[in-house]
């Protein structure tokens, strides 16, 4: 088991300061670090993500045909509450984010028909020194992975994609998905 340390454990001369990898969770020694918000304003912050769910064209159709309900319930109202609850553990599960006390979680689904999938779109938004990227993101990761849950007794043949940051505002610059 020290063997298995030592081998994955950072050699000293490898380590670069964070200033020049430009990863804010490296200190300047380039240990893992969380990023020190202390000396920073609050201001309100937003971030927007999105993912979609992709079906069989068949098994979409079922869906949609359904609304959304299967055996176990309704697939978006069981996502919804899902994508709520992972945006307010983000902390709980990325290591090195901040706990944010939330002041929005909104998500939204949509049946894209062009491309037989359930889109997800998360908006979460705080007043705080840290950004709200991270918990946007897992809201639609967790979403769409409750919608797979939901459906995977129709069809193993589902597609969690395209889960990006659409945009944020706030904080030292704001950013927008070309």
């Amino acid at each position: 088991m020290n063997s298995d340390r030592q081998k994955n454990s950072p050699q000293p001369s490898s380590k670069q300061p964070s200033n020049q990898s430009g990863l804010s969770h490296l200190n300047s020694a380039g240990d893992i670090t969380m990023v020190d918000v202390s000396g920073k304003t609050a201001s309100t912050r937003e971030a927007s993500a999105f993912g979609q769910v992709v079906f069989p064209a068949v098994i979409y159709e079922q869906i949609k045909a359904a609304d959304g309900m299967t055996k176990k319930g309704s697939i978006t109202q069981t996502a919804h509450i899902a994508g709520i609850m992972a945006a307010k553990r983000t902390h709980d599960l990325i290591p090195l984010c901040h706990p944010l006390p939330l002041d929005k979680i909104s998500l939204s689904f949509e049946y894209d028909d062009a491309n037989h999938s359930i889109t997800v779109t998360a908006t979460v938004k705080v007043t705080h020194k840290t950004g709200v990227e991270m918990e946007a993101l897992t809201a639609v990761s967790v979403a769409c992975l409750t919608i797979y849950d939901m459906t995977k007794a129709i069809s193993h043949d589902i597609v969690i994609d395209n889960i990006h940051l659409m945009k944020k505002t706030g904080g030292k610059s704001d950013y927008q998905h070309a």
